[in-house]
């Protein structure tokens, strides 16, 4: 298993981090998602690295910004 780790910017609250939880669990390969909208950080354990860029398109298509 392996862990990725992303700056996202617009989650404001515990529901917004209870969106990005749900939205990424979604995904099929991501195992676990912890979101904290106080440090805007989202990590992802998932099967494999390339699911990356899948993350990061499912954030922005629920409205949130990943910072590189």
């Amino acid at each position: 298993m392996k862990n990725i780790k992303l700056n996202v910017n617009g989650m404001m609250c515990e529901g917004c981090e209870n969106r990005v939880k749900n939205a990424l669990s979604s995904i099929n390969g991501v195992i676990s998602v912890r979101a904290n909208h106080k440090t805007s950080s989202v990590e992802a354990e998932v099967d494999d690295l390339a699911l990356e860029s899948k993350i990061k398109e499912k954030l922005e298509d629920i409205g949130y910004e990943v910072v590189e």
